[in-house]
């Protein structure tokens, strides 16, 4: 299939699809009237690409789950190194919600206090 279709039976658009290319997280190959050519497979890793950015990913951190299925595995997180980024992923994501439940109890806090103090006297 071509660019085109592939972006969109990818759900993206053409530029990303290059991007990903550029990035090394999708084969370049051509035709021989030199146009991009791709296939089912690489519709595949594009699926695993835009399900990993959707839910936070960054892009370079699709890599592992790419090549595990370029190596021939039926998905993409069935490899060590794809485990370990949803574990390094999964410890930041719990920090920062550590940090935002922090400010929230610090915002509860001042707002408590601001209410104290906006009461009219004798009340």
């Amino acid at each position: 299939m071509r660019i085109g279709e592939l972006a969109r039976r990818g759900g993206t658009t053409t530029r990303a699809l290059r991007y990903y290319e550029s990035l090394g997280l999708l084969p370049a190959r051509r035709g021989a009237n030199g146009q991009r050519e791709y296939d089912e497979d690489d519709l595949k890793l594009v699926h695993e690409i835009r399900s990993l950015t959707g839910i936070g990913f960054a892009l370079e951190d699709t890599r592992p789950f790419v090549q595990c299925l370029r190596d021939g595995h039926t998905s993409g997180d069935a490899c060590p190194a794809s485990v370990e980024v949803y574990r390094r992923k999964l410890a930041e994501l719990d920090d920062c919600i550590t940090r935002l439940q922090a400010v929230r109890d610090q915002v509860r806090a001042q707002l408590q206090d601001a209410e104290q103090r906006s009461r009219p006297c004798g009340r």
